[in-house]
């Protein structure tokens, strides 16, 4: 192990703040574009000729190889250094592939718009994140992921919003998709202005001397295991709402009504969760973990009630997982492989997320009280491990690079 000194130099806490929200301007305006998107793909699809099958595999297919992806991305990112160019990359991709879907006219070509714009964000992600990292020091990495993970999520609430108002004055698809050009747009310029601003954004965190190893400690394997089980007990939407149909414990015109609930509930959780992450650290995620993991009987065996409260719970995992779950990963590594470790982060997640909802489709099929058993066993099953992270989090020192 090797030790390398450098300068430690007092960073502005508002200047950190000012890089956490313009990100958090760019996932906003980004969020809305493709988050948007995906309230039609799956219709749009079926317009151009596509089965339910073909929709599926498409939809599994672009998350699956969006996820993997990221390890290469996040590699990349820490051995060249250009988290700029990767990011900027990564945005281009993922937000101009969503109007160019207006001018598809068959499903094929539609179908690779869609893996694209998941490629795009598989590419941005891990150099995003660990800018954002370096900013997050100094003003507190819970509330830094947290707040811009609210933003995030504004966005993913105001895309479906401006997709509905198109669709309910009689327009099309097609120009729903066209009109989605302009938060792309605004989205791409807003990243530029903060590239100009920020062109060197790991000066926002300060230099302490920094620990030289070859690989992750067993905290962060120990971690992402964790997270994996969360995530393969955790019910994607689209599962969701097909139970809400098929069963009509929801009515179908509140079904996004839904939806909306659970991502303002992820905003606002998001916040509050990175409150109190920074003042109580892993204890927060393990609390998290075990009031969200109830959300599965509510949904899938309650009423319009109870899977309203579903939703709610729902929406505070999504909120703990997409912010204080991100930030501890900058607590664990040192600064020089955060690129590296929020890929393989990002990937694991993702695989786990694949084929804990493949099976969880799977069971549906088979039978209810299966399902929720499952879905609420495996993420329970993260807690032994969060305990032990948490402990041996507090007793070895932090590697903040």
């Amino acid at each position: 192990m090797k030790v390398q000194k450098q300068d430690t130099q007092a960073v502005s806490p508002s200047a950190a703040i000012k890089f956490v929200v313009l990100l958090g301007i760019v996932s906003l305006l980004a969020d809305m574009t493709y988050e948007g998107a995906r309230s039609i793909t799956g219709p749009f699809l079926a317009l151009l000729g596509a089965s339910a099958t073909t929709v599926g595999v498409v939809a599994g297919f672009g998350e699956l190889i969006g996820y993997s992806l990221r390890l290469i991305s996040g590699y990349l990112s820490d051995r060249t250094g250009q988290y700029w160019i990767i990011t900027l990359i990564g945005y281009g991709v993922n937000l101009l592939a969503v109007p160019l879907l207006a001018l598809a006219g068959h499903w094929p070509l539609a179908a690779a718009l869609m893996v694209m714009e998941r490629i795009g964000k598989a590419i941005r992600t891990p150099a995003r994140d660990a800018m954002l990292s370096h900013a997050t020091k100094a003003m507190g990495r819970g509330w830094g992921f947290g707040l811009h993970e609210a933003m995030d999520q504004i966005g993913a609430m105001l895309g479906p919003l401006i997709v509905a108002a198109v669709l309910y004055m009689r327009g099309s698809y097609r120009a729903s998709f066209g009109i989605l050009l302009v938060p792309a747009l605004l989205a791409i310029s807003v990243l530029i202005t903060a590239r100009m601003l920020y062109p060197r954004p790991r000066e926002l965190e300060t230099c302490t001397p920094e620990l030289e190893t070859k690989g992750f400690d067993k905290r962060f394997w120990c971690y992402l295991a964790a997270v994996a089980f969360i995530a393969a007990g955790y019910a994607d939407f689209p599962l969701i709402a097909y139970h809400f149909g098929k069963t009509e414990s929801v009515p179908t015109v509140w079904i996004p009504m839904f939806y909306a609930v659970a991502m303002g509930v992820d905003a606002v959780a998001a916040l509050i969760c990175g409150y109190l992450f920074d003042r109580l650290g892993l204890t927060v995620t393990l609390f998290a973990t075990l009031i969200a993991a109830g959300f599965a009987p509510c949904i899938f065996f309650g009423n319009f009630a109870f899977a309203l409260v579903g939703m709610v719970l729902w929406g505070i995992g999504m909120g703990a997982q997409e912010s204080i779950m991100r930030a501890a990963v900058a607590g664990m590594v040192s600064a020089h492989r955060r690129g590296a470790a929020y890929g393989f982060f990002n990937t694991g997640f993702g695989i786990a997320w694949f084929c804990g909802s493949a099976l969880m489709g799977v069971l549906y099929d088979v039978s209810f009280p299966v399902l929720i058993i499952f879905s609420v066993a495996i993420q329970l099953t993260a807690l032994p491990l969060l305990w032990i992270v948490r402990s041996e989090h507090s007793s070895q020192p932090i590697q903040e690079g």
